[in-house]
């Protein structure tokens, strides 16, 4: 819709891009949510600062695997190998940034919490597992409402007139772009993100123990489906069982998902709702 860069005024060099905007936004969202959401929980400052360094990290990482993992997508269709003018793509973004976290948090905290402070981040842990899919929803949401304005991510093309349903944008088909009515999978995802975002924060001020295995399995179901009505350039399809990867992606997801609720409940032997707030306890024993 906004693919290229608006001039802020008139006359001079000063853009903005939309596309840049929404990502500012999602992550300034995914922090803000981070921080208000582990607060209301109780979680000692020094866990706090501590995951806002390693979420920055892995942001970082988290972009450079949607990289990767696009220019590795492009590959499998052409051939040909090119990072630099690789785009990106979100799964691989979760998947990459998602690693480095927990790889990152476990590493460095053994080295920063130590004495009596000992193992403290691995106590809260688990509070992060649960707000962690939420920022994530919350970020991905404004990201695909940027994916709108740029006009990738776009789903088929419907013809040159209006069809309900359809966004008029220009596309991409084949090595060409063309304007158009496309499916706008880009605007259907930021909605079903945004009301995502609201069914885990109410499980997670539910104590509900299984965040992470909700937003799995919702999120793979969702993209499953939605990769049907995907239609921009460089869509690695018939991959294998005619899926994309993305769709097997998916399948990680859901079954992931499902796995963690079978480890909590039978093997770990922990409810799926609580009982209590174990964090608030602690601090008014601390204070006590």
């Amino acid at each position: 819709m906004f693919p290229n860069p608006i001039q802020i005024i008139k006359g001079t060099s000063l853009q903005i891009s939309l596309y840049g905007v929404c990502i500012a936004v999602g992550i300034l969202a995914c922090m803000a949510v981070l921080f208000f959401y582990t607060r209301k929980k109780g979680m000692p400052s020094e866990i706090q600062d501590f995951v806002f360094l390693i979420g920055v990290i892995a942001i970082a990482f988290g972009f450079l695997a949607a990289k990767i993992f696009q220019a590795f997508y492009e590959f499998i269709e052409t051939g040909v190998w090119n990072f630099y003018e690789a785009g990106i793509t979100a799964m691989g973004g979760f998947i990459g940034g998602a690693a480095a976290f927990i790889g990152l948090y476990f590493l460095i905290g053994y080295f920063v919490f130590k004495g009596k402070k000992q193992g403290l981040h691995i106590k809260h842990f688990n509070t992060i597992l649960r707000v962690a899919p939420i920022c994530i929803t919350i970020a991905h949401a404004f990201g695909r409402i940027g994916c709108l304005f740029a006009g990738c991510c776009h789903g088929k093309y419907l013809g040159q007139d209006p069809v309900f349903g359809g966004i008029k944008m220009l596309g991409t088909i084949g090595e060409s772009n063309v304007l158009g009515y496309y499916v706008p999978t880009q605007l259907y995802e930021a909605l079903f993100l945004f009301a995502l975002f609201g069914l885990l924060t109410y499980l997670y001020f539910n104590k509900c123990n299984i965040v992470l295995s909700i937003y799995l399995i919702a999120y793979g179901v969702w993209r499953m489906f939605i990769e049907f009505f995907r239609g921009d350039a460089a869509r690695v399809e018939n991959l294998a069982l005619n899926m994309t990867p993305s769709q097997w992606q998916s399948l990680v997801f859901i079954l992931g998902g499902v796995l963690l609720i079978v480890l909590y409940a039978f093997v770990f032997k922990k409810p799926l709702f609580f009982k209590e707030e174990p964090f608030k306890e602690i601090t008014k024993e601390k204070n006590a």
